[in-house]
């Protein structure tokens, strides 16, 4: 009887596949961070974490592009499976295109990337930075569609990643004390904010959602940057509000049916995910998974790739961090795969693939 929710879904997904031979979804619109940002926070004044020199993006557009990573991220990849092309930064919008005023409307068919590097789902994160928080991402988006830029048929037709929470967890152990919060007092305020996201996302026509959980903040190199971080193993403390976190996601994601009617949302499993990687090298084609490709200090975790005095590994492709913080591309790739077409330990309830053909809504367990 257990199987019985599984099959039901199954077969909601055959006969929605063959009701419309190319059901599948043509836009995709991006809120997050830097794991995410596809160049926003180099047309931002003033904002001081970028990625728009070199090596960054080195091994795939052969030149910097904004993204915090050596080629191409999640959000990419899986616009390649959907067949569509990459989204374009919102910023570039507003300031290349926008003000052409002619055929700017075509460029919005696939999309639009809202994310900024450094921001949070907390809008005291990182913004000293001038970084851009999920609250302005969601005004930029909302504005957008005031304007007839997007129109919301379009938006009900569009899967919506949303994929934000680790710079708050980073900062409150870099700057201790900087929040009166405690650790679960703070990761409840995340969730909140997570929720009024996906609710003014839902009221301008977004149904199909999908959350990217936090990954293991507790293992990247830049933990080097906490005092009393060990070099040897990875932040317990920091990955115990991680999981705390990402629990309340995915409870969050099995409500939105009920929450939000005519919705479904898909939890991916970022710090499963990543953990499995973590634990079996070899067999995922890595053999440094520990310190970043490309850096400076302790597990080249203590100054940005790209500064001044940095070094860089020769085969980024055999590392798991690209530099203190990101992802190499060969890690996004890896993750971009599992979550677009894996089982349910990976992307719950069902996958991205799945979730770009459904035509219609249909009713998913509860775990």
């Amino acid at each position: 009887m257990e199987r019985l929710p599984q099959l039901i879904i199954i077969l909601c997904l055959f006969l929605t596949a063959l009701s419309s031979v190319d059901a599948r979804v043509k836009s995709v619109f991006v809120f997050g961070d830097s794991l995410f940002d596809p160049g926003n926070n180099r047309y931002i004044k003033n904002c001081t974490l970028q990625a728009n020199f070199r090596p960054y993006g080195s091994s795939f557009f052969h030149h910097p592009t904004g993204r915090f990573t050596n080629g191409r991220t999640v959000a990419d990849f899986i616009a390649q499976f959907l067949g569509i092309k990459f989204q374009r930064p919102y910023q570039e919008l507003v300031h290349r295109i926008l003000p052409m005023r002619h055929h700017h409307k075509r460029l919005l068919h696939n999309g639009l990337n809202f994310a900024s590097a450094g921001s949070g789902l907390l809008r005291d994160t990182n913004k000293d930075a001038k970084v851009t928080p999920i609250q302005v991402q969601l005004q930029q988006f909302q504005s957008l569609i005031a304007q007839n830029h997007i129109h919301k048929n379009q938006t009900s037709k569009s899967l919506f990643f949303i994929g934000s929470g680790g710079n708050d967890v980073f900062t409150y152990f870099v700057y201790p004390g900087a929040s009166k919060m405690t650790p679960r007092t703070y990761v409840r305020a995340m969730l909140r904010e997570m929720v009024h996201t996906t609710g003014k996302i839902y009221k301008n026509g977004g149904r199909r959602f999908a959350f990217f959980s936090i990954g293991p903040m507790g293992c990247i190199p830049g933990r080097v940057l906490i005092r009393g971080a060990s070099l040897t193993q990875c932040t317990h403390k920091m990955d115990l509000m991680v999981k705390y976190y990402n629990a309340g996601l995915k409870r969050f994601v099995s409500k939105i049916p009920r929450l939000f009617p005519g919705a479904i949302g898909v939890y991916a499993a970022v710090f499963d995910t990543a953990n499995k990687y973590l634990d079996n090298p070899k067999i995922y084609g890595f053999a440094d998974v520990t310190r970043a490709c490309c850096g400076a200090g302790p597990l080249n975790g203590q100054l940005q790739c790209g500064l001044r005095g940095y070094t860089m590994c020769l085969t980024p492709n055999a590392y798991f961090f690209w530099d203190y913080f990101h992802p190499t591309e060969h890690t996004y790739g890896l993750i971009s795969k599992a979550f677009w077409a894996g089982g349910k330990e990976e992307v719950w309830p069902i996958n991205l693939k799945a979730l770009s053909i459904l035509t219609r809504n249909i009713t998913l367990p509860i775990p």
